[in-house]
């Protein structure tokens, strides 16, 4: 029962902390940061421990596949440079900088212990940072190239983690066996996750009902990863794959009535995840503090900060480098097609293009070397690590303090650094919205055609109405949907009065709840966020 009863109580304080954050407009992830680093120093705290080899599928695999559920492989495309220089330099810079400092600061410490240190702290978590810019409406190019960079570069981080790990488990590291083996782990976990996507989106849309597809879907899920596991593959980089072919082919075989509550669920269990993860490791730290001796009192919160210190320096050096090189390279470009233009006694337009002033451009790589938040994956692969890794402790508090200093230094701060820059957004997704939305409702116009019924042309009437107040503003709605609302509105009070004198039981209410919330669904205004 006291398991039971903290687990209880964790997940209260949790909404309720989440409650407060969003009020006062912090993001949720750096309250629970702070409430994770206070149960370290709360006397007689619960005691809650999981073991590490599932930590990662517990944690990393229904988030990770929530994350990349959502993203747009073309927009991916469009942004493939600035997305893959933060996934692959930017991780590997962090990396090997972390790896040196901890070396310099701790020199018993394993060069593969130091180098996992450093993949663990290299990618940084979309979660804050998105949390942040979406409440104040950033370019949208910037939400592209984060949620991206979160996605790729856990595959990368945790790449460079597992060969650590192994390489200090093992007690050496031998490149030419290493390298081969980590392509054959990429290429494999590539095709495993297409392969399994294509086959499980197939197995999954043959159960209709909700509780158990959505039971399924997480079972699926975490048996991806554990396949993956099982055949030396990476996890993660499945997951990934995984699940953007689901998204890619599940819509077209999944209801409204099952795409709903799944979508529910699935929010849900992301937020309890990043909870727990939060909490677990804010409760692992109290026996940590507890231990240290005298000597690693002094020396430990050095090398957390100066760890601290590292990640965010670099992010810095190497996106405002980027950003200087990409600079570099469109003034080349540009020169380039203004001599062309010259010879053939033509003008050039810069914005034609599609060239960004350079203005935009800097303040574009300036928030996202201060999106470095880091987060649930870094907490994870720490508490991951297996019992008797060299200096655990060390790098546990390390990755804590990463975690905690980045949400509180840069993600408290970024909605100010996002005002004073102003960066322009041409806003395309709600352009592709609205065209989108005229299509489709000419499209389903274009079924009923001419039929003569009176409920074909109450269906046409409807559609019309939507149609012509498709207007460009963010909020779409019609007069029949707002006359449909008060309607609603009616009938669900009269509902409630039916059953208040007992004309009607709760089984009859449940049932009519149920229609009447789908009906208001459907006549919900629509607002582009």
């Amino acid at each position: 029962m006291i398991f039971f009863e903290s687990i209880l109580a964790i997940m209260l304080g949790a909404v309720l902390l989440s409650a407060g954050a969003r009020r006062i407009g912090v993001p949720y992830p750096v309250v629970l940061a702070v409430a994770g680093t206070a149960l370290a120093f709360i006397p007689n705290a619960p005691e809650l421990a999981l073991d590490p080899e599932l930590v990662l599928a517990l944690f990393v695999a229904p988030i990770l596949l929530d994350a990349a559920f959502d993203t747009s492989p073309r927009d991916l495309r469009r942004n493939w440079l600035s997305v893959g220089s933060l996934v692959v330099v930017a991780v590997g810079v962090t990396t090997v900088a972390v790896a040196a400092v901890a070396r310099w600061l701790v020199p018993d410490l394993p060069w593969a212990a130091a180098v996992a240190l450093g993949a663990i702290v290299a990618p940084p978590d979309a979660v804050a940072a998105t949390a942040v810019l979406r409440r104040l409406r950033p370019p949208h190019r910037l939400l592209v190239i984060l949620e991206g960079e979160s996605l790729l570069n856990d595959a990368t981080a945790l790449l460079i983690y597992r060969l650590a790990v192994g390489a200090a488990v093992a007690g050496g590291f031998s490149p030419t066996s290493a390298l081969p083996t980590f392509g054959l782990v990429v290429i494999g976990s590539i095709a495993l996750g297409a392969f399994l996507g294509w086959a499980l989106v197939r197995f999954l849309s043959a159960f209709k009902d909700p509780p158990s597809a959505i039971i399924l879907q997480f079972i699926t899920t975490f048996g991806v990863w554990i396949l993956a596991e099982r055949l030396h593959l990476s996890g993660i980089i499945t997951i990934v794959v995984y699940a953007m072919v689901i998204a890619r082919t599940a819509p077209a075989r999944t209801s409204a009535s099952l795409r709903i509550p799944s979508y529910a669920v699935w929010e849900t269990t992301v937020f309890v995840l990043q909870t727990l993860a939060f909490v677990l490791i804010g409760l692992q730290l109290r026996p940590i503090l507890a231990n240290l001796s005298p000597r690693e009192i002094g020396a430990f919160p050095v090398v957390a900060l100066a760890v601290l210190a590292t990640v965010i320096i670099v992010r810095l050096s190497w996106v405002m480098t980027y950003q200087a090189i990409a600079k570099l390279t469109r003034r080349a470009t540009e020169s380039v097609k203004t001599e062309g233009a010259r010879t053939e006694g033509a003008k050039t337009d810069g914005a034609k293009d599609g060239t960004r002033p350079a203005s935009t451009a800097g303040s574009d790589g300036l928030i996202i070397a201060w999106c470095g938040m880091r987060g649930i994956v870094t907490l994870a692969a720490a508490y991951a690590l297996p019992g008797g890794f060299p200096h655990r402790d060390l790098i546990l508090l390390c990755a804590f303090t990463v975690v905690v200093g980045t949400l509180l230094i840069q993600g408290l701060t970024l909605p100010l650094l996002l005002r004073r820059l102003s960066p322009r957004d041409d806003r395309p997704v709600e352009r592709e919205f609205r065209m989108a939305r005229k299509l489709a409702l000419k499209a389903a116009i274009a079924t009923i055609g001419d039929a003569p019924s009176e409920a074909a042309l109450a269906v046409r009437r409807e559609y019309d109405d939507m149609l012509a107040q498709t207007r460009d503003s963010d909020e779409f709605d019609t007069t029949q949907n707002q006359l449909r609302r008060d309607a609603l509105a009616a009938a669900r009070d009269k509902a409630l009065e039916l059953r208040g004198d007992g004309t009607i039981g709760d089984d009859a209410f449940h049932r009519l709840e149920e229609e009447l919330d789908w009906l208001e669904l459907g006549a919900a205004a629509r607002t582009v966020e």
